[in-house]
């Protein structure tokens, strides 16, 4: 079938099953819009690059399929680049495609040209640049596969103008065969056998959960694990909603502000069982001080982070969706009750949670991050996921609502973007439609993206937008006051920004909140009402994130007040 190369890369992208893409039109990739006008391709026009990229990042993470965004070369491509690290550090497969100078005119500083595969070399699973129109369906159905295979990231197709212009012989390829690379993640089921016997060993195991319980879809198999051990359990902060809130054992998210019950146990356990995740500084606290009296287990689908920060005792590579059902099985081979054996470790895990649980002080008629939170959490059930931006309010929502399904708290976690939360909101509500979305922002970080109301507006996304409003950058006044005598230092915010003013301006409703009588009843009527919405709400600046875990601690010195 003869088309040009603008109509075969939408083809590519319809046979990859792509439904929606984000972007920004420009020189370079006007035909390719041009295209996209004559196929009616849908296409969200964002108000930024970034905004764009961070939607494509929250469709994918609501989802698990692969998000797409569209910007222009130059200024258009480089503005993907914050959205590009954020996806890449969480592991959410993109495909981003930019557009590149004309073949001839590459190398030569010409005008809105950037080096793209150059840039984001560091930050991706690979990326291609193309100026061979023939090349094109090749490397989309490539880019798809390893974008989606394996570990998940992003890949970048960088296209020349030119190649969106010439014709080709259009035709889709069937298969690939990629030399040294495959998606046949399975590893040797002798490790796993070593693990069981570890196990079986133990008298205080603990199950660490990871956010690759979210990617690999195993959070089901996960649960039956924790039903056979019945030991303590916690999870990552990018794990959230892999385990029940509910769960006897479960002791919340661990880490830097992560729960006292969950931080004590990973210190006091002598088996600590870690699935798909990474040991990032903000989960382990001192890393020579971590888990000091376990043996570690690590199952892992990317060898390069076995050992990478914490050494461990065993190892189990290769994808979750092989490891954990074989693990899940022998522990029920096993002749084992552990649930009787594991019984008083687990009730002593809770009780010392239960010493210094996620709590708030009330004071009068002022509105409490965590009483805001747990109140919008109530009033939400199983068909809700929540977003966030990243500061304070993020952690307070890890702490206060109760995440009950993978894929139902959305985040930043490892690159900690501000900004991400409000376009992330929206790719995830365009995504799932049926579901309701809530973000929960600051009012420093509404401002990174704030363009992207319009956004909203213009395509009537119903989005709940709660902003924490305390007149200050929170997590960074929060070490201010702790570490820096009080002393802040480009951390207070204007009291002349006036969101509701600003929300309505672009074309969504705005509300502001002040009172704590008003979590009851302005708050209800607000969330369950149709379309977006702005909820500002007025919270005391000088409201501290506890537990802190600080900087070069272990994870049993926590900050408790």
């Amino acid at each position: 079938m003869k088309m040009n190369g603008a109509q075969a890369l939408l083809e590519s992208l319809k046979s990859e099953g792509v439904d929606l893409v984000f972007g920004y039109p420009g020189g370079v990739v006007l035909k390719l819009y041009d295209e996209i006008y004559k196929m009616k391709f849908p296409n969200i026009l964002t108000g930024h690059e970034q905004g764009a990229v961070h939607a494509a990042d929250g469709y994918a993470r609501a989802t698990g399929k692969i998000g797409v965004v569209i910007a222009t070369s130059g200024p258009g491509a480089a503005n993907l680049i914050t959205g590009i690290a954020t996806a890449n550090m969480d592991s959410v497969p993109l495909v981003c495609i930019t557009g590149q100078v004309a073949s001839h005119a590459i190398g030569k500083d010409s005008f809105q040209e950037v080096d793209v595969c150059g840039i984001t070399a560091p930050i991706t699973k690979h990326n291609y640049l193309v100026k061979d129109v023939a090349e094109l369906p090749r490397v989309v159905k490539e880019a798809f596969y390893i974008a989606r295979t394996g570990r998940p990231a992003p890949v970048c197709i960088d296209i020349a103008a030119n190649v969106f212009n010439t014709e080709i012989d259009y035709e889709y390829p069937a298969e690939i065969n990629l030399r040294g690379y495959t998606d046949k993640n399975i590893g040797d089921e002798n490790s796993i056998d070593a693990v069981i016997q570890a196990v079986e060993n133990s008298a205080r195991p603990m199950i660490f959960i990871g956010g690759g319980v979210v990617i690999s879809e195993t959070a089901n198999v996960l649960r039956e694990i924790l039903n056979k051990l019945d030991c303590p359990c916690t999870t990552t902060l990018m794990g959230l909603g892999c385990i029940e809130p509910e769960r006897n054992g479960y002791l919340g998210f661990a880490g830097m502000h992560g729960s006292y019950g969950a931080n004590m146990a990973i210190q006091n356990c002598d088996l600590l069982i870690c699935i798909g995740m990474r040991f990032s500084d903000r989960v382990t606290g001192r890393v020579a001080d971590f888990a000091p009296n376990a043996k570690i287990v690590h199952f892992e689908i990317d060898a390069a982070e076995v050992n990478k920060n914490v050494q461990v005792d065993y190892k189990v590579l290769g994808d979750l969706k092989w490891s954990l059902p074989i693990f899940r099985d022998k522990l029920n081979a096993s002749k084992i009750n552990f649930a009787e054996k594991f019984d008083a470790w687990k009730n002593q895990a809770v009780e010392v949670g239960n010493e210094h649980p996620f709590s708030y002080k009330t004071n009068g008629d002022v509105i409490k991050p965590g009483a805001l939170i747990t109140k919008i959490s109530d009033l939400c059930d199983e068909n809700t996921i929540a977003v966030t931006d990243v500061g304070q309010h993020q952690m307070w929502a890890a702490q206060f609502f109760k995440a009950k399904a993978p894929r139902q708290f959305l985040t930043s976690g490892g690159l900690g973007t501000m900004g991400f939360g409000l376009p992330a909101a929206m790719g995830a509500k365009l995504a799932c439609p049926n579901k309701k979305v809530v973000l929960f922002t600051g009012d420093g970080s509404i401002m990174m993206n704030i363009q992207e109301l319009a956004t909203i507006a213009d395509h009537d996304i119903d989005v709940k937008i709660v902003i924490v409003h305390n007149f200050i950058l929170g997590m960074v006044g929060q070490w201010q006051r702790l570490f820096y005598s009080h002393h802040y230092s480009a951390s207070e915010l204007n009291l002349k920004r006036d969101f509701i003013k600003i929300a309505e301006a672009m074309g969504v409703r705005g509300y502001r909140l002040t009172k704590a009588e008003e979590l009851e009843t302005k708050l209800p009527e607000i969330l369950n009402s149709s379309g977006a919405a702005v909820i500002d709400v007025y919270v005391p600046q000088d409201e501290n994130v506890i537990p802190m875990v600080p900087g070069g601690k272990r994870l049993d010195q926590m900050v408790l007040s």
